[in-house]
C-alpha cells in the first residue's frame, strides 16, 4: 500500500508500507534552510508525529547535498545587526507550550516522532543541516560527504539543539573541537569520531533497506524503546535549548559577530577585538 503527500514544494514526504520517505526538496540552493524551509519541515515532523500507519521515517535530501546549512541571505541579515529572525521571530518564534524555537524544532521534531528516524547524508550537512542530520535516531552517511559544525565561522554558537545532540554522541573535547575550529569533516571522520552511525556508498538505499526491517518489527516494542533511550538522553534538554538561545541572543548583532560574517562575504581575514573582562567585584559583565 502506497500514499504520497507533498507538504510543500519544499519538503515531500511519499508513505510506502509503513515507511515515510522524507525529503528535502530545495536541490538547487543545496536544500539550505531559510525562511519557508524552516517552516515546511516544520510541519511535515509535526504531520508525522501523529500521521497512523508510520513505523519508520527515512530524512534526507535530493540533489548533491542533505543540507549546505542556513542560507546565505540569512547570513546577510545577521551583517546588518540585531534585528535577525535567528533571534526573534522566524526561526527564533516560540509557540506556547513549546521547549523550542522553530530553529530548534525542525531537529527536535524527529525525536517527538515516536517511531524510529533514519537521516540518510550525503554531499553537505554543515551548520542547521548538520544538526538536523544529529537530531535522527540513527545516521548513515556517505564516507565522502562533508560535516561542519559551522556556527562558529560566522560568529554564532549552535542554537538548533546541536549542543545537547553533540555532547551525547561524541566526547567533550572533541564537541569542543569541532565547534571552536568550525573545520569540515569527511563522513568516514565522522564515523570514526561518532557522529555517524554507520558509513554507506548509497546511504538513501542502506536508510530505506534499515527502515523497511524496522517496520516489520513489533511497533509496540519499537516505541517502547524509543521511549526509554530518549527518557535518558533528552532528560535535560529543555534547559539546554534555553541555554542555547540565551547565548546566541548575547552574540547576535554584537561586534565580532557582525564582523565574522562581513569577513566571510569578503574573504578575507577577520578582525576581531577582545572581550571586555569584568574585574572582580566590579559587577560588569559587557562585551563588545
Amino acid at each position: 500500500m502506497q500514499t504520497l503527500a507533498t507538504m510543500t514544494e519544499r519538503v515531500t514526504i511519499a508513505i510506502t508500507d509503513g515507511v515515510a520517505d522524507v525529503r528535502l526538496n530545495r536541490s538547487d540552493k543545496r536544500n539550505a534552510l531559510d525562511g519557508e524551509m524552516f517552516e515546511a519541515i516544520a510541519a511535515a515532523g509535526e504531520r508525522l508525529r501523529t500521521e497512523a500507519g508510520v513505523r519508520a521515517v527515512v530524512l534526507s535530501g535530493n540533489g548533491a547535498s542533505f543540507c549546505a546549512g542556513l542560507d546565505m541571505s540569512m547570513f546577510r541579515t545577521l551583517a546588518d545587526g540585531p534585528g535577525d529572525g535567528a533571534a526573534s521571530g522566524g526561526p527564533g518564534r516560540i509557540e506556547e507550550g513549546r521547549i523550542t524555537h522553530l530553529g530548534q524544532q525542525i531537529c527536535w521534531i524527529w525525536q517527538e516522532i515516536p517511531v524510529p528516524v533514519v537521516a540518510a547524508v550525503h554531499g553537505h550537512a554543515f551548520g542547521g543541516g548538520l544538526q538536523l542530520v544529529l537530531g535522527a535516531d540513527i545516521r548513515i552517511v556517505h564516507p565522502d560527504a562533508q560535516l561542519s559544525v559551522r556556527e562558529v565561522h560566522w560568529g554564532l554558537v549552535p542554537d538548533m539543539t546541536g549542543t545537547l545532540f553533540l555532547s551525547r554522541l561524541v566526547r567533550p573535547d572533541v564537541a569542543k573541537e569541532l565547534t571552536f575550529t568550525a573545520r569540515i569533516v569527511s563522513g568516514m571522520e565522522a564515523a570514526e569520531l561518532g557522529l555517524a552511525t554507520r558509513l554507506s556508498a548509497n546511504p538513501l538505499e542502506d536508510a530505506m533497506v534499515l527502515a523497511t526491517e524496522l517496520a516489520g518489527r513489533s511497533p509496540d516494542a519499537v516505541r517502547g524503546a524509543k521511549v526509554l533511550f530518549n527518557r535518558l538522553a533528552n532528560a535535560d534538554a529543555a534547559e539546554q535549548f534555553a541555554a542555547e538561545r540565551e547565548v546566541i541572543g548575547g552574540l547576535i548583532g554584537r561586534r565580532n559577530q557582525v564582523e565574522a560574517v562581513t569577513a566571510g562575504f569578503e574573504r578575507r581575514p577577520a578582525a576581531f577585538t577582545d572581550p571586555v573582562v569584568p574585574r572582580p567585584g566590579s559587577g560588569s559583565a559587557g562585551g563588545a
